[in-house]
């Protein structure tokens, strides 16, 4: 586990989804990156009953028996999977829509210290865009690698693409694997803004 930033990448003009990633991942192959599996995340939202309060649970393959809750108030919490069945068992309290699941799957790469994720967000059968995650893994430290993280993604993605420290970040000295979360939730809510717009 290190320092991550998930950030979006837009589609370019006249080519598809998967056409976009393939280009991606083709670009990770060709700077020496090595294919180590597939990733994915995922996210449910429960709603409370009553009120406008909001649970959402996630779930990483990279940690398969956590889940990540985040409530609506930005406080995290991480849990064994059996979280889930307890909300499922509440469902007086809480409830969920199953068309309000939403998740990133994709190949995972390593290159050096670095582990490379692009993946197709999709919100039940539609796809919605897509995300690229860098992880550096030598390092927690937030401010001491936060350059490293830009340098590498700029060299990954675009030179003139910088990332902005995402909000899950400010404040934070140490990383830990609920900051990742945060900015998956931060990315899914974008996209459901953007979903709900059209």
């Amino acid at each position: 586990m290190g320092v991550t930033c998930v950030t979006q990448w837009p589609v370019a003009d006249g080519k598809s989804m998967q056409q976009t990633v393939d280009f991606l991942t083709k670009k990770a192959e060709f700077m020496g990156a090595v294919k180590t599996g597939t990733f994915s995340v995922d996210c449910d939202t429960f709603h409370s009953s009553g009120s406008p309060k909001q649970i959402h649970v996630l779930h990483n393959s990279e940690y398969p028996m956590s889940s990540f809750s985040i409530t609506d108030t930005n406080m995290g919490l991480v849990s064994d999977t059996g979280f889930d069945a307890i909300l499922q068992k509440l469902k007086g309290f809480y409830s969920t829509k199953m068309s309000s699941r939403i998740e990133s799957k994709g190949k995972r790469y390593t290159l050096m210290d670095f582990i490379i994720k692009v993946g197709i967000v999709s919100i039940g059968s539609s796809n919605r865009g897509i995300l690229v995650e860098v992880e550096y893994t030598p390092c927690v430290i937030i401010q001491d690698c936060w350059a490293l993280v830009t340098e590498f993604m700029q060299g990954f993605l675009v030179n003139t693409f910088v990332p902005k420290i995402p909000g899950a970040l400010v404040n934070k000295a140490e990383y830990q694997p609920i900051v990742t979360m945060h900015q998956y939730l931060e990315q899914f809510n974008n996209f459901r803004k953007q979903a709900a717009g059209r």
